[in-house]
């Protein structure tokens, strides 16, 4: 789809639509439209002579137009890119990749969300511990985990949605924007409506040679995802180490392994992933830089772009596909997972005792005594339950049952699984 070939039929593409555009528009002969399109479609280029002159012009289209002419005949020929400018053509052939790009995102982007529903609800109500600064913090479900990542995917598919009819837009305005190589009539604005029609595309209102946000909103849009891929990807490396061992990525023979450690399943999808997500952010930032354009016809920034756009979709894509193949087969331990969450002996539910307090003698003054208790925890290998059942400020407010209660994580998991239902409710088509 973003190879060079790919992207020479895209400018084939655009060229025929411009001349059947100004058939329809009378702005050519109304039979010319039909004979460059026949012509011009599906011919046989000379690739070869089509590098070596682009190397000298600079540009692909010139080199192209007249290879185009030489086909269309000397009656149909000299109406080939009639009225535009370079950058119109190559912009029309880029948000033709995009758009056929940003359909195979929307794919993808679904079947993430389907394997990310299917563990979310088959998880909801299986216990872990929830971790800050990569220490336990309270307990979740992996449900929770998951819906949690869900929730990003289900905003970037609302994303997509929104964004196509701000980004797709037609281009066609001349050599400085102004459409004045059809007159100082409407006949060029009338052409440029029946190009995007024909092309599927929408019509802007003013040309956007220098107006770049489109294109950086759709590659920006693609290193979001990149950046919720990541996110997932860091977590199910961590959680798939020796010392957590609570996920691991499906298990394909050799996959993941060492030339040298027989032992190994390295994580790999998730390392893809992750590193995918860091170029993705990366291009981010290039196509931000070619905002940046000086006067009607940008001096290099634009250039940024031929870089960014194919290497973010491929990327893009790329990672998706990983992310769907690790989610989809993902393998969840979740007996570990209930051992870690009791591995501090009771620790994690420090907040949930606090509060249980909280009303006998005040918040603060309960942090204080369960925080003295937790560290005794800690100094001294024993449980939170046993350092707080020698405090006489506790068991004269609570009970050993209330206080066994509330030192146990999976009676601490607050709204987790509602939350995952409300996510859950929010189904995607």
């Amino acid at each position: 789809m973003f190879d060079d070939k790919a992207y020479i039929n895209r400018c084939v593409d655009a060229e025929t639509a411009l001349a059947r555009a100004q058939s329809k528009c009378k702005v050519i002969p109304g039979n010319i439209g039909g004979i460059i399109t026949s012509k011009a479609t599906g011919s046989e280029l000379d690739f070869e002579r089509l590098r070596k002159e682009t190397e000298i012009v600079g540009y692909p289209i010139l080199p192209l137009v007249r290879q185009l002419t030489a086909l269309c005949g000397d009656d149909a020929g000299k109406y080939v890119h009639w009225g535009a400018t370079t950058q119109d053509i190559m912009d029309i052939a880029s948000v033709l990749q995009m758009k056929s790009g940003l359909d195979i995102v929307e794919r993808l982007l679904k079947d993430v969300i389907k394997s990310l529903e299917g563990l979310a609800q088959k998880h909801k109500d299986t216990p872990m511990a929830g971790r800050t600064h990569l220490q336990h913090a309270l307990p979740v479900t992996f449900g929770y985990k998951c819906a949690v990542w869900l929730s990003s995917f289900q905003r970037h598919l609302e994303r997509l949605e929104q964004l196509r009819p701000r980004t797709l837009l037609v281009q066609f305005g001349g050599a400085a924007g102004s459409l004045a190589s059809l007159g100082a009539g409407g006949e060029g604005l009338q052409v440029r409506k029946e190009m995007a029609k024909d092309l599927g595309l929408n019509n802007p209102s003013i040309t956007w040679h220098v107006a770049r946000d489109g294109v950086a909103e759709i590659i920006n849009f693609l290193a979001l995802v990149g950046g919720s891929l990541g996110k997932i990807a860091l977590d199910l490396i961590i959680m798939s180490s020796n010392e957590l061992g609570e996920v691991s990525e499906p298990f394909v023979p050799h996959r993941g392994a060492s030339s040298t450690m027989p032992q190994k399943r390295n994580p790999i999808s998730s390392e893809v992933i992750l590193a995918a997500s860091k170029v993705l952010r990366s291009n981010a930032g290039l196509v931000l830089d070619g905002m940046v354009s000086d006067f009607e016809r940008a001096s290099g920034p634009w250039h940024l772009e031929w870089v960014a756009i194919p290497e973010s979709f491929v990327m893009a894509v790329g990672a998706l596909s990983q992310a769907d193949f690790a989610l989809s087969g993902l393998l969840v331990n979740t007996k570990q997972m209930l051992e870690n969450l009791h591995s501090t002996r009771g620790l994690i539910v420090g907040e949930a005792v606090m509060m249980g307090l909280a009303p006998h003698f005040g918040r603060q003054n309960a942090h204080d005594v369960v925080y003295e208790a937790c560290k005794e925890s800690i100094e001294k290998g024993m449980s939170l339950y046993d350092s707080l059942s020698q405090r006489e400020e506790v068991t004269s407010r609570l009970s050993p049952e209330e206080l066994g209660a509330l030192c146990d994580p999976v009676n601490y998991m607050g709204a987790c699984q509602r939350m995952v239902d409300d996510v859950l409710a929010l189904k995607t088509t």
